[in-house]
């Protein structure tokens, strides 16, 4: 890497939590190219297609709660 990233890398480490997701999100959208033709119509059939699931109890979810506290307790 070159020595901009590595200073970069490290003011950024000191950033708050949210700072860092904000820098994060915008280096992520950064990366994205223009979306393929009929990506949204896909993603509306698979949101469908997953709502089916749901309804009619193929598919179970879990509380955000849960999902949030063993994301933290994995990635912490």
């Amino acid at each position: 890497m070159t020595a901009t990233i590595e200073k970069l890398k490290t003011e950024l480490a000191e950033l708050s939590v949210c700072d860092r997701a904000h820098v994060a999100d915008f280096l992520l959208q950064s990366l994205e190219g223009e979306p393929e033709a009929g990506a949204e119509a896909l993603w509306d059939a698979e949101l469908e297609r997953r709502s089916e699931l749901i309804r009619t109890g193929k598919a179970i979810g879990e509380p955000a709660e849960q999902v949030f506290a063993e994301l933290r307790q994995r990635f912490s």
